[in-house]
């Protein structure tokens, strides 16, 4: 007798509108103006408004529109705006004179040039950059060395060529800690994961793999992938026509996956360089008004977006018909997918603001007396989960805010990701800020003694007294990210 057992599942799928936010929302300031262009490309009826054809608007009303419409994260949006009924098409969705007028980003506004900022140039390390998206994993102890391990075995191509085992070796020698293969490879998937995309790969399959996963699944992603994963070997050799054969490939699809595999970066590590250089514009301004700290949005980089006019007239003019003309509808129905597209592109633009300036506005709460000086040990304790629970958003969002952008402030332009860090036990009953806690560590190096340094162990010493509850192996570890070499090597004479 055969038994069946049933099972319920709950299972969310993301929406378009929802896809578009989360990637917007990745975005830099200094990349946005590129991407609203692409769209702008892709899409006839979205266009850039002329603030000074449109109706002032006021900015209050506008800032509070978008509060009440995303006050949430990405499952805010309405599925019943998503889904439309193709055959009925509403004029009156498209021609509201709200739309009309477009969106305005806010910070956009006339007389304020001298805000403006130029570039600047920052340098920082591939191995820099993969620490810190290792400190965003939640990892414990154990694993964080497992991580910091094998960042330290990238070549300077992006590849991790030394087996894991003897990765597993160097784990036991070098820092006593006993690692299975099982456990250092499942640190590697989390590594992987990544920018560059391919990085920490431990062969080319492996890495234009990993490239593939990265992207939108769709045909011939998947044809992709199939060449690379079955017919790797024929692929590195050029035969083309045992691939098809092998595969069933039609001659656009093998063309499309072969054009699409000679775009992947086969050295995601870079040229080998050690130090890279990017620009860097910041996505906020904090200023010191007095006393008082104005938060603004660096949003110059994008323009005014509004719904085409001249597709709104389409619109009309079929609203004026006989509505008999087929052609004439499905023409019409190819406007309405290209508004919808519009619709949904401006509201993630909405969205994308209004988020950000939430997620900000929490960290500088959280951070004010240390904005107000720039003094680092006024840095308080502050952890992902703490602004998503005071936005009401996910932590997914978050990182995807302090992961990619920056602040601009009285003493330099700071990444966000500078202001989470995890605390540590006072003698108080306090937690401090462990960036407060190298503050201090720092100061006291800088004042000793130079013929006779202070050790780990007197470091410690001194913390405690100072009420700092910190162990030895933590001493180390902060002295260590903040470049200072053990006592010896400091010592002069």
């Amino acid at each position: 007798m055969q038994r069946l057992d049933l099972k319920q599942l709950l299972s969310q799928k993301l929406s378009p509108q929802q896809i578009q936010f989360i990637k917007l929302l990745q975005v830099p300031t200094a990349e946005l103006e590129a991407r609203i262009k692409e769209e702008m490309e892709m899409n006839p009826a979205l266009e850039e408004g002329d603030a000074a054809d449109e109706p002032a608007q006021d900015s209050n009303e506008d800032s509070g529109e978008a509060d009440d419409e995303f006050d949430n994260s990405e499952d805010d949006f309405g599925e019943e705006e998503l889904r439309r009924d193709d055959d009925d098409v509403n004029l009156e969705d498209y021609i509201n004179d709200d739309e009309i007028a477009g969106y305005k980003m806010q910070g956009d506004g006339p007389g304020e040039e001298e805000d403006r900022e130029m570039p600047i140039a920052s340098t920082g390390s591939l191995v820099d950059a993969l620490m810190d998206q290792l400190g965003f994993l939640n990892l414990n102890e154990k694993q964080l060395a497992i991580g910091e391990q094998l960042i330290g075995s990238i070549d300077q191509d992006g590849y991790i060529r030394r087996e894991l085992e003897a990765i597993s070796n160097d784990l036991a020698f070098s820092q006593n800690i006993d690692a299975s293969v099982e456990e250092i490879e499942d640190v590697l998937r989390r590594i992987q994961a990544f920018d560059p995309p391919g990085i920490a790969a431990r062969d080319l399959q492996e890495c234009l793999l990993l490239q593939l996963e990265r992207r939108e699944p769709d045909e011939i992603t998947e044809v992709a992938e199939q060449i690379i994963h079955d017919t790797f070997d024929e692929f590195t050799k050029k035969h083309y026509s045992r691939i098809q054969q092998k595969l069933e490939l039609e001659d656009y699809e093998l063309k499309a996956a072969i054009d699409l595999i000679l775009k992947l970066n086969p050295k995601p590590g870079g040229t080998g360089s050690a130090t890279r250089v990017q620009y860097v514009i910041p996505d906020f301004i904090i200023t010191n008004e007095e006393g008082q700290l104005q938060l603004s949005l660096n949003a110059r980089n994008a323009p005014d977006l509004r719904i085409s006019r001249s597709y709104a007239d389409m619109f009309d003019a079929y609203d004026k018909s006989a509505k008999t003309d087929k052609k004439l509808k499905e023409t019409v129905t190819f406007v309405k997918q290209k508004l919808d597209a519009a619709k949904w592109f401006i509201d993630a633009i909405k969205q994308r603001q209004n988020t950000l300036l939430r997620t900000m506005e929490a960290i500088m709460r959280r951070q004010y007396d240390y904005f107000l000086e720039g003094d680092e040990s006024k840095l308080k304790p502050m952890i992902l989960k703490d602004i998503a629970e005071d936005i009401g958003m996910d932590i997914s969002t978050v990182s995807r805010v302090a992961n990619s952008k920056s602040v601009q402030t009285e003493f330099g332009i700071i990444p966000l990701k500078f202001f989470f860090s995890e605390g540590i036990a006072t003698d108080a009953g306090e937690d401090a800020s462990s960036r407060e806690v190298k503050a201090i560590l720092k100061d006291i190096i800088d004042k000793e003694n130079k013929r006779k340094p202070l050790s780990d162990d007197k470091i410690e010493k001194m913390l405690n007294e100072k009420g700092y509850n910190i162990a030895r192996r933590t001493v180390a570890k902060y002295r260590e990210q903040l470049n200072i070499p053990v006592a010896r090597l400091r010592k002069e004479l």
